[in-house]
């Protein structure tokens, strides 16, 4: 096959995607790429991976140099490999700490959700150009797929709105900033995707209906009511938890361990609600004839597998400052997963 054809192919496979392939797309993207960092070990993997309590403590505490990796040694034995390695570990370090920002600027996660929501809530008001654009692509590049209904759709932009409004509100008057603590910009840019692309995927699988202002508007299915009223208690239910996880945290003594409500039972509860409400969200927006949302499965994917690492890490750091009977018996965040 000539070089021309053979990229003139893959052009054309991507411009026949319809929009929620893309999201769905850009979910398993972030999913796979945060394996790849999780697979890192050693030092590099510190410097990719951690943030906030995690990487203010172990920047305030340097290592004896007895203590430190292989990689992050100089001797006149070291052999080539050894060398490259210290060099490209050097460079790591330097790039990293070089682009890091404050870790309070999560809340600018919640901000834009919360922009977004608007400005898709306006488009479907005023019946908007780029609205039309996408739920249309998405009918035309997939016209087969059953759509979810209007009810669904709308539940699912009130859902993920009562999130990012909640999340705004704690960072405002609940979650108190850490000086010191800071996240790599690559985590920070990745997570404004994320809120981005949500907000398409939680109404993009119910395009039919949000193109036909009238029929669609169908509350009397009685699949999409079962599927709204299994989903509605468990979001609640998630949205209430996390709320009250993030506030215990919020009034612990800095870097202390947390240790009431549903902490007793798991190293990260507040990860464990993540999940459970945006699996919620799949559930309530799943069109006809499916148990979840395709497009909304593939962001739990991805949310489960960068909490999971994340959460891993924090039970590290959790015995190794408060020793491993503090988390012995506890779930990192999912029963029997994690």
């Amino acid at each position: 096959m000539e070089p021309h054809s053979f990229f003139e192919d893959i052009f054309n496979h991507l411009s026949s995607l319809s929009p929620g392939a893309w999201c769905q797309a850009f979910f398993l993207f972030a999913g796979a790429s945060v394996l790849a960092v999780a697979a890192v070990q050693g030092d590099a993997r510190a410097l990719l991976a951690d943030y906030g309590a995690r990487k203010a403590d172990s920047n305030s505490k340097p290592k004896h140099p007895d203590e430190q990796s292989p990689t992050s040694r100089s001797t006149g034995n070291s052999n080539d490999s050894n060398t490259i390695g210290s060099k490209l570990l050097s460079l790591l370090d330097a790039l990293t700490t070089a682009t890091q920002v404050p870790h309070s600027w999560f809340a600018y996660f919640y901000v834009l959700s919360m922009a977004c929501s608007a400005f898709w809530l306006l488009q479907y008001l005023l019946d908007g150009e780029m609205l039309r654009f996408l739920a249309a692509q998405q009918q035309d590049q997939q016209p087969q797929d059953a759509s979810a209904t209007f009810s669904q759709s709308a539940l699912g932009w009130l859902m993920m709105t009562a999130q990012a409004g909640r999340r705004v509100f704690e960072h405002a008057f609940v979650i108190k900033p850490s000086r010191g603590s800071s996240m790599w910009v690559v985590h920070w840019v990745l997570g404004l995707g994320f809120y981005v692309v949500m907000s398409v995927a939680v109404w993009i699988e119910g395009s039919a209906s949000l193109l036909d202002h009238g029929r669609h508007h169908d509350v009397f299915n009685t699949e999409a009511l079962i599927k709204m009223a299994v989903a509605v208690p468990a979001f609640l239910y998630a949205w209430i938890n996390q709320y009250r996880c993030h506030a215990h945290l919020a009034g612990l003594k800095k870097y202390s361990l947390p240790e009431a409500g549903m902490f007793r039972s798991y190293v990260c509860p507040h990860y464990t609600c993540e999940c459970l409400l945006y699996l919620a969200m799949a559930v309530a927006t799943a069109p006809g004839g499916s148990l979840c949302n395709r497009t909304l499965l593939c962001a739990v994917f991805f949310i489960v597998i960068n909490l999971g690492v994340t959460a891993a890490g924090t039970r590290k750091w959790y015995a190794s400052k408060f020793g491993a009977k503090a988390v012995e018996g506890k779930w990192n965040m999912i029963p029997f997963m994690f």
